[in-house]
């Protein structure tokens, strides 16, 4: 003779198994739109910006010198002035993490 809960216990158990993953699917799901989404969509912003470098942009490097650009090589490379002495350094394209607008002075 079987108990009552025992029967309860081994019919509980042979549920779907789609819905045990289904808490983390849902943590998934909300880590890609939480964490993954806004880097992509960074990523894309930092390359339209680079890909936008003109003459003239104020700009901030990866190394924290703000310079002016001076002009802009085929190589992927850029020559930056510096004040207060005009000093001319050459850097990567890659290197320049911001533009600098007025606000940011």
């Amino acid at each position: 003779m079987a108990y009552p809960t025992l029967i309860l216990l081994q019919t509980a158990q042979g549920g779907n198994p789609l819905l045990q993953f289904l808490p983390l699917l849902l943590i998934v799901g909300i880590f890609y739109f939480l964490v993954f989404m806004p880097m992509q969509r960074q990523r894309k912003q930092q390359a339209q910006m680079l890909k936008d470098l003109q003459n003239g942009n104020i700009v901030l490097t990866t190394g924290g010198i703000v310079g002016t650009i001076v002009s802009l090589n085929p190589d992927d490379t850029l020559i930056l002035r510096i004040k207060p002495d005009n000093v001319k350094l050459q850097v990567a394209r890659s290197a320049i993490s911001s533009l600098v607008t007025e606000e940011k002075k």
